[in-house]
Parts: C-alpha cells; structure tokens; sequence
C-alpha cells in the first residue's frame, strides 16, 4: 500500500452501466504536506484486445462500431475501427479474448499470444487492459462474427492488409488506442507482415 495516502473515503455516484466512484482522500505531496484531494474513478472491469494476424496473407482483421462516447466528442459519425477486445467479465484474459474472437469476427482460434498489458486512462478508469496477439487462417472462420446477440454491438468485420491498416492510422480512420498499439507492435516485433 501507498503510505502517501490516508483517509480515503469512496462513495459511488453511479451504479447504472458500470460503477463511477468518488474517493475523497489525503495525499502526503512532495513538501511533505498532508493535502485534501478528490477524484472520480470509473470502474467498467478489466479487458483484453487481440490483433489477429495472417503472415502469409499480410492481413489482419480488425472491426468496426458505433461509439457514442466518440460521437459525443466530436467523431462525426461514431464509427470506429478498432482490434477485437471486450471485457474479461470474471475469466482470465485468455479464455475471455478467444471468446470474444468467435463472437466478434467469426474466426475460432485456439492459440493466442499474451504482448504486454496497460492502463489505458489511468486518471480516471480503473481498467487493465491485456494485449494479444494471435494467427488465423480463412479455414478458422466458422459463423459472421458481429458481436453476442445480447449485447446490440453491431459489428462489422474488416480485413485489411497489414500496409493498409498501418496507413489509416496516418489518415486518422483509426483514433483507437490500443488498435494503434497493437499494429506498431507489429510492425516492430512481426517482421514478416511488412515484406
């Protein structure tokens, strides 16, 4: 535990979707001065995120939705695309990215390869976020993907070619965080997809 903070009191101001909390506390600052703080802390569970990739093809499949946190903030018309991710919802990142793969792409993959793991806004929301990376081939592809029917996700699946999907984070159609981590990841550790 931090020895810099003391009295910490949370009390929840939402409870809707996930959990937004306020933590009233007091942090010991570099004067060594016991100061009041406040901050709010959305809580929406842990995550993982995979690109998946095919070497032979140069390809990798990404997905594209509605996001109205974005839409709100100025992306004109909500859509993203982005890698396939979705929340651990009580499994390890493993069981709950190969599941995610089937729901959101279609592709059944049994195999996938743990990079690295982040804090994607660490000033505001307590999620973990786990990075995979992971081979398919076309014979994986067992059903359209397009996300659980229970959860009005609406997905598009995309497949791009390794060059292709690098080039639209330089044209600014990908603005997603851990999709543009993930393809410099690639482009650094996976030599074979820039040949």
């Amino acid at each position: 535990m931090n020895d810099k903070v003391r009295n910490m009191n949370v009390s929840i101001l939402s409870d809707n979707w996930y959990t937004l909390k306020k933590v009233d506390f007091e942090y010991l600052n570099n004067q060594n001065t016991w100061e009041k703080q406040s901050r709010e802390a959305y809580d929406r569970g842990n995550g993982a995120v995979v690109l998946l990739y095919n070497l032979e093809r140069q390809t990798v499949i990404l997905t594209r939705q509605f996001r109205m946190p974005t839409y709100l903030n100025k992306n004109k018309d909500g859509m993203m695309i982005e890698a396939c991710a979705g929340l651990l919802d009580e499994n390890d990142p493993k069981t709950a990215i190969i599941k995610e793969i089937e729901e959101e792409t279609g592709y059944r993959i049994k195999t996938v390869e743990k990079v690295f793991e982040s804090y994607m806004s660490p000033g505001s929301v307590t999620e973990i976020l786990h990075f995979f990376i992971a081979a398919y081939t076309e014979d994986q592809k067992v059903s359209e993907g397009g996300g659980a029917a229970d959860e009005t996700e609406n997905i598009e699946v995309l497949e791009y070619s390794f060059t292709e999907a690098l080039a639209l984070i330089k044209s600014g159609e990908i603005k997603d965080a851990k999709t543009i981590m993930l393809l410099q990841y690639a482009q650094i550790n996976l030599a074979n997809l820039m040949k």
